[in-house]
């Protein structure tokens, strides 16, 4: 692809070099080639990524200027430098081209496959599924009856999707990732003490531009639906229980759990390791760090604090509140320590 047409696409201006540069792939500033594309944010990565091999360095707008002397280079300017690679990155790197069903793969012959679908080696694919035009289902992948996916998604190996799971378009899974399967709800006979499973017959709905990391686990509704909505990115190892809705553009960071029937409002960022209770509901653009809890049946927002204050510790809430409290109790624990000293020393008189 030519640097041109890749600003023609991303915007931005060609502030030196030639629009007929071609541009092969991205890179850091150490190991890129002269067809390779790099970024900086700064003066300091500017002036590295202009000493590299790279052919082609995205800066902010309004700095090419200070970067005259390194006439050999070609130079964008970009008003987000780091969100411009990282497009320009999906456009140099396309989907495989399709290679149809592998002799291998098991297909319903009651399965819909829309046009230039790849199956691999050892998938199946169920009766009555719908798999929309440019998917990709890799190798030993398995798609539950009646499953509908989208167009131009990416199914990684030995991911699952059982019975009435529903993915939009764009959506990647990646491998050893299980959506669909039943919640964790059971009802206990008090008499003896044993439990028996609630129904958990409803529906999971992936919407568009949704990447789910792999082995992660998204239960289905127990009577409705479980949804993630559009452009929500889930890493590795995460848990959404039944009944949740993940609203648009969440952020959910590796060995996250959130129990059954909670929400988490749009543009949320929820960190690692963090804990929310079931009914819980985390409201949109909050932020919660690593290791933070929210419990059982509690709302979370950001009312009345400034944006992009982030909340942690159990129950969640603002860092800085936090970090007063330890300081509190550190201090009482010091103090406490000094009035029994003098006691001990008298006893030991």
């Amino acid at each position: 692809m030519t640097l041109g047409e890749l600003v023609e696409m991303l915007g931005g201006k060609l502030a030196h070099g030639s629009p007929a540069e071609v541009v092969v792939g991205v890179n850091s500033s150490a190991l890129a080639g002269s067809g390779d594309l790099v970024f900086a944010e700064d003066a300091t990565s500017a002036t590295e990524a202009l000493k590299s091999n790279a052919g082609v360095v995205v800066v902010r707008s309004g700095n090419s200027g200070a970067y005259a002397l390194f006439k050999i280079k070609c130079i964008v300017e970009a008003e987000q430098p780091r969100l411009w690679f990282a497009l320009a990155a999906k456009l140099l790197n396309p989907l495989p081209e399709p290679t149809g069903v592998h002799p291998s793969a098991v297909v319903s012959q009651h399965a819909e496959l829309g046009e230039d679908v790849t199956i691999g080696a050892c998938a199946v694919v169920e009766d009555f599924v719908q798999i929309g035009a440019g998917t990709r289902i890799e190798a030993g992948a398995v798609i539950g009856r009646g499953v509908r996916i989208g167009e131009f998604c990416r199914i990684y190996p030995r991911a699952v999707l059982y019975s009435g799971t529903t993915l939009g378009n764009w959506v990647t899974v990646h491998a050893g990732a299980v959506l669909g399967a039943d919640g964790f709800g059971y009802v206990r006979d008090p008499a003896t003490g044993a439990y028996t499973q609630f129904p958990q017959q409803g529906t999971l709905v992936i919407e568009d531009d949704v990447e789910i990391g792999a082995n992660s686990t998204i239960d289905r509704g127990a009577l409705k639906e479980t949804r993630i909505r559009r452009g929500v990115k889930i890493d590795n190892l995460v848990h959404i229980g039944h009944n949740c809705d993940i609203g648009e553009d969440v952020i959910l960071v590796a060995l996250t759990g959130i129990s059954g029937s909670s929400s988490v409002g749009k543009g949320a960022v929820i960190a690692g390791q963090v804990g929310i209770g079931d009914h819980a509901h985390i409201g949109p653009g909050v932020i919660l760090g690593g290791q933070a809890g929210v419990l059982s049946g509690k709302t979370v927002t950001n009312e009345g604090l400034k944006p992009g204050t982030v909340l942690w510790g159990t129950p969640a809430r603002p860092l800085k509140q936090v970090l007063r409290e330890l300081a509190i109790v550190s201090r009482l624990a010091k103090a406490s320590r000094k009035s029994a000293k003098p006691a001990a020393d008298e006893s030991k008189e």
